[in-house]
């Protein structure tokens, strides 16, 4: 398979996103400029020739949208190998093109936000730890921060230390979450409705800076949300499974 480094002068007429055919699509464009504002701080996608799930977005942890301490690693956004493209060694590819590039760069190592188990939206943490990650740190209640370092000496990341915990001072709910992922643009305000429509507490918070992000209450600043303060889920919820957790917490 062929490898395609995005950049400002393809960006536009290259397919990037994960599940979404249709290159004109708004969640599609929402996501096209955040990575083109994210190019000027050193961010890498490389995808495969292909219109599907198969690419890697990488970026220094210095400018991660992230609540880590990594000086001179490279942190990886997003990771995502699925479908027809899985079992041929695609992941492999780009995660050694990302190596391979971080290397070149002078980088000490790789660090990505991972989990216990798999988890929807998070790197499989199985596949990484067979490519020789470790686990440099760990967050409640199931985030893990995993590392490949290139020398022995590196110094081990972390997390900082406000998502240990993750929680918030605010009652109701309270949903974090930024435009890296395509699918929020969507479903914040449709949960959001959905709220208004239970008279719900309900507020969202839209992380527009490398440094609300590396200062954000959870490990994940794509998407948390919260309630009554305490954590509640990573995963970008449908309408059908906001509405049932409503049922459940109330």
């Amino acid at each position: 398979m062929e490898i395609i480094t995005i950049t400002k002068e393809n960006l536009d007429r290259e397919h990037i996103c994960c599940a979404i055919s249709n290159n004109k699509d708004f969640k599609v464009l929402s996501k096209k400029t955040w990575l083109s504002e994210r190019l000027q701080d050193g961010l890498i996608f490389k995808k495969g020739n292909v219109r599907g799930k198969c690419f890697i977005e990488y970026i220094p942890a210095e400018k991660a949208w992230a609540p880590i301490e990594a000086e001179g690693y490279m942190y990886i956004d997003c990771f995502w190998v699925s479908g027809q493209y899985k079992g041929q060694g695609n992941s492999t590819l780009l995660l050694d093109e990302c190596i391979c590039d971080s290397k070149e760069k002078g980088k000490k190592g790789l660090v990505v936000l991972s989990s216990r188990k798999k988890m929807p939206f998070l790197s499989d943490p199985d596949y990484l730890r067979h490519k020789g990650f470790m686990v440099a740190d760990t967050a409640n209640p199931y985030f893990e921060l995993l590392y490949l370092p290139f020398m022995k000496d590196s110094v081990v990341p972390k997390f900082r230390h406000q998502v240990r915990e993750p929680k918030i001072e605010s009652k109701g709910f309270v949903l974090y979450y930024t435009a890296q992922c395509p699918f929020t643009v969507q479903y914040v305000p449709l949960i959001e409705i959905i709220a208004n429509e239970n008279d719900v507490p309900f507020k969202s918070v839209k992380i527009d800076s490398v440094v609300d992000a590396q200062n954000s209450p959870s490990p994940f600043t794509t998407y948390s949300l919260f309630y009554n303060g305490k954590f509640i889920t990573h995963e970008i919820l449908s309408e059908s499974k906001f509405k049932k957790m409503i049922k459940e917490i109330l």
